[in-house]
C-alpha cells in the first residue's frame, strides 16, 4: 500500500513521519533475526507548518519543516542517505476497485485503473501519483485492488523536506498503512476480521482487515461532519450488510494517546458501541525497544507507523 515504488536495493533502516503537528523518526537494527528500535526522536512543529490536504499544497515553508527533519535525524545517531517516509492519511484518496481479470503487464493494469477511476478522482489524473496493491479475492473470483491516489506535487513537498535534510525518501506511505503493516509484522498478528481505529486531532481513519487483506478504508478530516460514534456506526453497518461480517475478532486503536485527556474516553466509547474490548497498538510485538522501560502510550503511538514502514518489505498488507 504505497505511494511510491519499493526500493530495489536493501530497504532503509530509518523512517520519518511528517504530520501536521510533529516530525518523528525511528531507526531499526537487526539482532539475531529480531528487529529492534535502536533510536527514536520527535519534534513538534509550529501550528500551520503542515496542513494535510488532498487537493492543495500542504507545506507553505518547506525549508522550515526540513530543518525539523534534520534535527530529528541528528538525534538518531546516524545521517541516513535514504529514509522511508510516512505522510498523513488525508493526503491520499484510498479506494477499493474490483476487476474481473488482471492483465499480466503492470503498465496495462495502471492504464485500466486510471480509466476506471478518472471520473471519481478529486483532481486531473495527469497530476496524480497512483499506487496499486492486491486486496482480497472475492467469492466470485474477481480481484480487488487497493488504489491510493495522491497529487504528485503534494507528495513532492514532503519528499523535498527530507531531501533538503540530506535524506532521499524513496518509499512513501500513509500513516494508517504503516500501522497496519506493523501490526501484521507482530508476533500476535490478528486473524479473522479486525478493525483498526486511527484517531488523531486532525483526522480519523477506520480500516477493516480480513486476516491480511484490506476490506474497507474510510478517512474523515477534522472539518468533516459527524462524530466518531457516527462513523463507527456507519462502518459497523457496512461491515455487516455489505461485507457479510460476523463480528470483529479484535479492535485495535492507535493515535488517541496524543489527544487531550488521553485514550481512555475514546476507548470506552468504542467498547460500548462495538461490545468488544479495544486494544492499544503496541509496535513492540514487531520490534523491540532498546529503552523498553518507560515506553509511554504516546511513544508507542508515534512509533507504530514508523516500525510498520521499516518492516513492510516482508510484511506488506
Amino acid at each position: 500500500m504505497s505511494l511510491a515504488d519499493f526500493f530495489r536495493a536493501a530497504p532503509p533502516d530509518v523512517a520519518v513521519e511528517i504530520d501536521h503537528g510533529h516530525v518523528g523518526a525511528a531507526r531499526i537494527v537487526w539482532r539475531g533475526g529480531q528487529a529492534v528500535v535502536a533510536a527514536h526522536a520527535s519534534e513538534a512543529l509550529p501550528e500551520g507548518a503542515v496542513v494535510p490536504s488532498l487537493a492543495t499544497p500542504n507545506i507553505a515553508d518547506v525549508p522550515l519543516v526540513s530543518q525539523a527533519v534534520g534535527r530529528v535525524l541528528a538525534q538518531l545517531g546516524t545521517r541516513p542517505a535514504r529514509v522511508a517516509l510516512v505522510v498523513p492519511d488525508t493526503v491520499a484518496k484510498v479506494s477499493l476497485l474490483k476487476l474481473e481479470t488482471v492483465p499480466p503487464r503492470a503498465a496495462d493494469l495502471h492504464e485500466i485503473v486510471r480509466w476506471q477511476i478518472r471520473k471519481s478522482a478529486p483532481f486531473p489524473m495527469e497530476q496524480a501519483l497512483l499506487s496499486l496493491t492486491p486486496g482480497a479475492r472475492s467469492p466470485d473470483g474477481a480481484h480487488e485492488l487497493v488504489v491510493s491516489l495522491a497529487r504528485t506535487d503534494v507528495i513532492q513537498q514532503y519528499e523535498q523536506a527530507c531531501l533538503m535534510a540530506g535524506a532521499h525518501a524513496g518509499l512513501v506511505d500513509i500513516a494508517t498503512f504503516g500501522v497496519i503493516n506493523g501490526i501484521l509484522a507482530g508476533q500476535s498478528a490478528p486473524a479473522g476480521d479486525w478493525l483498526l481505529v486511527h484517531v488523531t486531532d486532525a483526522y480519523l481513519t477506520l480500516a477493516v482487515v480480513r486476516d491480511r487483506a484490506l476490506l474497507f478504508f474510510r478517512n474523515r478530516g477534522e472539518d468533516a461532519e459527524g462524530s466518531l460514534a457516527d462513523l463507527i456506526h456507519q462502518t459497523a453497518m457496512y461491515y455487516e450488510d455489505r461485507l457479510q461480517g460476523s463480528g470483529f475478532a479484535r479492535v485495535i486503536m492507535v493515535g488517541a494517546a496524543r489527544l487531550p485527556g488521553g485514550a481512555d474516553h475514546v476507548r470506552k466509547g468504542l467498547e460500548e458501541r462495538l461490545n468488544i474490548g479495544v486494544e492499544a497498538v503496541d509496535p513492540r510485538g514487531a520490534a523491540a525497544l532498546v529503552d523498553r522501560i518507560g515506553a509511554s502510550p504516546d511513544l508507542l503511538d508515534m512509533l507504530s507507523p514508523l516500525v510498520g514502514m521499516l518492516l513492510r518489505e516482508g510484511k506488506a498488507a
